[in-house]
């Protein structure tokens, strides 16, 4: 072959004359470029098979055995999953923080800021030093005791293979949602101080201790046979019903007409800002479920519960929207606010159950989610419970809903994920799939034991930080409310708009 002409030809210009390959030439380049595809589908399978076995295979079965060199890879592949997943949970708070300060009023808007800022710094510290021991370390039924300062720690976490500092920052992302729920059903009356003092409660203790009744090693709900899968319960419904302690607690904000009494909801500041951060809300919310199998082995878990996440945000957003359009105060008007919080509703309903469920039984219980959003809103309503962002129904309720709904709607198929893979030896079956109710029952009794836990141990220290000289207390002076700069002023010396 005339290498020569090859390479001329490589390097023409564009407007020059082809030269033309004789025959033999081209056969030859032909045979050349086939060999070579060749070569190189041999080297993939000899990666696929030989250097990679079972990780990019059909999932694992119990009597599978692995060499140590495997078992790393595993591990080291199930470790950066479950970071990455850490990191798009951690970017929910910018949701949080869009989606609160958005629907908030504008005078309140940097006291948002500054609070879900605050949690954040305020969770880290306490999670490392007390919240994680408590949660996730050897104790009894009710509590963990070792790790604290995770000093102590073994090198992985039980028998996930993932290192105890990565599933620290992948818990610590959780602790710091419930944290932040809390904050939404709060806004526009609450002091900095007050904030300070009750997140130090539902961060160090509230949130771990009873987590631990659920996630911990030895916990009492979960021996009982319990399953949350990604924390509908365990995050979703304990800051739920923190808020819902915290709104009755504090009352309604100053000027709060309800509609029984001939008024409604303040209407929010900036609507662009509160569905930028839903939608910021629904991209973390990849971390949060798929993430939750902390195994980037099991392909199709992945897969299925991250399909499952989207068709119940969908289901949710839409049955709200058209309940607001053909029952809500402006009938006949499709309303962004309950369509938002439809679709972040049924995220949180979906997330106990995403592992275990078809896609038709994600649509449903979205669809459901949708509606107890809805209703759930009207009723807090009536009853004169000033929620600002709703977070008692998309969180408390929803998260209600959705654990329940295992107990209904776990197809059948799907056990127990792990490092190596899913377990579907033993597969969940929900009552409509004739598995009795048997699990429907657990997951009542699971939940409403977390749910009253929970509220009734946060009302009494809501009760307690209102009880408190000012500034400490938790309800902000008169002044604070009535003053023409809101409580960004009166707390933080600063409007969020300068005109």
């Amino acid at each position: 072959m005339n290498l020569n002409k090859i390479f001329i030809r490589g390097n023409q210009n564009v407007s020059a004359p082809m030269i033309k390959l004789t025959r033999k030439e081209k056969g030859r380049m032909a045979l050349a470029l086939f060999t070579g595809k060749i070569i190189g589908v041999l080297i993939l399978v000899f990666l696929i098979k030989v250097m990679l076995p079972n990780l990019l295979g059909t999932t694992a079965s119990a009597q599978d055995t692995y060499t140590p060199h495997e078992t790393m890879l595993m591990n080291t592949a199930n470790t950066i999953w479950t970071l990455v997943a850490a990191f798009l949970v951690f970017g929910m708070q910018a949701g949080f923080v869009m989606l609160e300060a958005g629907f908030a009023r504008k005078r309140e808007t940097v006291n948002v800021l500054m609070e879900c800022i605050f949690d954040t710094c305020l969770c880290g510290l306490l999670f490392w030093a007390i919240g994680y021991a408590f949660m996730f370390s050897e104790g009894n039924k009710f509590i963990g005791y070792h790790w604290f300062f995770l000093e102590g720690a073994p090198a992985t976490y039980l028998t996930t293979g993932i290192p105890v500092i990565a599933h620290w920052i992948f818990q610590y992302a959780f602790a710091d949602t419930c944290s932040t729920i809390v904050s939404g059903a709060m806004i526009g009356r609450t002091s900095f101080r007050g904030d300070i003092l009750y997140s130090i409660g539902i961060t160090g203790f509230i949130y771990p201790i009873i987590g631990h009744w659920a996630w911990g090693p030895g916990g009492f709900l979960a021996v009982y046979g319990f399953w949350d899968f990604a924390g509908s319960t365990v995050v979703h419904t304990i800051g739920g019903m923190a808020s819902l302690a915290g709104a009755i607690v504090l009352g309604p904000r100053l000027g709060r007409v309800f509609k029984r009494d001939g008024g409604g909801m303040p209407p929010a500041h900036n609507l662009t800002l509160g569905a930028v951060g839903a939608f910021i809300l629904w991209f973390g919310w990849y971390g949060f479920n798929p993430g939750s199998t902390l195994s980037a082995v099991d392909m199709q878990g992945i897969g299925r519960v991250a399909t499952n996440t989207t068709l119940a945000a969908c289901s949710g957003g839409m049955v709200a929207m058209y309940l607001a359009l053909w029952f809500g105060d402006t009938k006949g008007k499709f309303d962004l606010g309950f369509t938002v919080n439809g679709l972040l509703g049924g995220l949180v309903a979906i997330t106990c159950p995403c592992y275990w469920v078809s896609t038709l039984g994600a649509v449903l219980i979205g669809a459901g989610a949708g509606i107890v959003v809805y209703l759930s809103t009207l009723l807090l309503e009536y009853l004169r419970i000033d929620d600002p962002i709703g977070a008692v129904p998309v969180h408390g309720m929803c998260g209600i809903w959705g654990t329940w709904a295992l107990g209904l709607f776990a197809c059948g198929k799907y056990g127990v994920t792990g490092p190596t893979g899913a377990d579907d030896s033993a597969p969940l079956k929900g009552l409509f799939y004739g598995g009795g109710t048997d699990l429907f029952v657990k997951q009542v009794v699971g939940n409403l034991a977390i749910a009253a836990g929970t509220f009734l141990i946060a009302l009494v220290m809501m009760w307690l930080i209102q009880k408190l000289p000012a500034p400490w207390k938790l309800r902000v002076e008169k002044e604070a409310e009535t003053n023409e700069g809101g409580l960004d002023v009166f707390e933080h010396g600063v409007a969020a708009y300068v005109d």
